[in-house]
């Protein structure tokens, strides 16, 4: 396959037009057309159709554009990469999670790591389970912790770590506060919802389609769950977080708890990596080791220690 001609159709396809692409290419119009059906008849397939004034790509199309776009990222990572074993550096470590893992497991797991590899330089990109795995796909990310339950992503391995609970919680003294009711109810109430892309909107939206309940109505939308938690201990709205976040807030009084009537929600946290990956790297492997030997440690400590107590 003619890989110029691939960069330049990867062009078109993200600016959605061939005129755009050509001058960010510096290139004529027309020469950008010649290689775009040349492309299309080495390969025999159609890439472009018209919309309207414009063009948008075939279902062939769109399959191509996700794999060249992944191919030119892999390219522009090996650049980067050898740029830094030209220089001496050390190859850095490049982390992306959501924000449960981010706030509440990662930094334990990186004190420790960075004690062991001080000089190894460490990114850590927080954002929403797309964002998250966007940084993966497009190699911005060498690792991604993502919390989710469905998954469509052909191009991502998962390794389980654990699962964790989710519980409603209200403002502090909330007619809820501490009680057992119905989903509807407390679907009822005004809810803060996170922005589209996060996990948690995701486990409240699937829980409604599960048990027939209306989704509630949007109090307040943030981007972000501090905000949101925030939010509730100044006395409005309801809302469902980890308890990762709000367990210590529920032991200070400053938020309470809604149980609801037979739903217990948990949710997994999985380590994430590209499926076709080759490459290896020693401090990564070296960090994904001890995260998976951690949790295994920490849920036998768990169980023994659950053991002990029932007897």
């Amino acid at each position: 396959m003619n890989l110029h001609a691939l960069r330049i159709f990867t062009k078109v396809a993200s600016m959605k037009s061939v005129t755009k692409a050509a001058e960010a290419l510096l290139i004529s119009q027309p020469a950008v057309t010649a290689q775009i059906r040349n492309l299309e008849k080495e390969i025999g397939l159609k890439l472009f159709e018209t919309d309207g004034r414009g063009i948008k790509l075939t279902k062939q199309g769109e399959y191509l554009f996700a794999r060249a776009e992944s191919l030119f990222d892999m390219e522009h990572d090996i650049e980067n990469k050898l740029t830094q074993l030209k220089m001496g550096k050390l190859e850095e470590l490049r982390i992306s999670s959501t924000y449960l893992p981010s706030n509440f497991l990662l930094p334990v797991w990186l004190e420790t790591f960075k004690k062991k590899f001080p000089f190894v330089p460490v990114q850590l990109y927080s954002g929403n389970s797309h964002q998250v795995l966007d940084q993966l796909l497009h190699y911005n990310s060498d690792i991604a912790f993502v919390v989710k339950e469905e998954w469509n992503e052909p191009d991502i391995k998962l390794h389980h770590l654990m699962d964790i609970d989710f519980w409603f919680i209200v403002p502090a003294g909330h007619k809820y506060d501490g009680k057992e009711v119905l989903l509807g109810d407390v679907m009822a109430e005004p809810f803060l919802f996170r922005e589209e892309g996060s996990s948690t909107r995701e486990i409240l939206f699937s829980l409604c389609r599960v048990h027939r309940v209306p989704i509630p109505n949007v109090g307040l939308q943030f981007h972000g769950l501090n905000e949101s938690i925030r939010s509730v201990m100044a006395g409005y709205g309801t809302m469902l977080a980890s308890a990762l976040a709000v367990n210590d807030l529920l032991k200070r009084k400053e938020v309470g708890r809604v149980k609801v009537k037979s739903i217990d929600i948990r949710r997994p946290i999985y380590l994430c990596s590209r499926k076709h990956d080759t490459e290896s790297n020693f401090h990564l492997n070296q960090f994904t080791a001890y995260v998976r030997e951690n949790v295994i440690r920490k849920a036998t400590t768990t169980a023994n220690q659950d053991s002990t107590y029932q007897y």
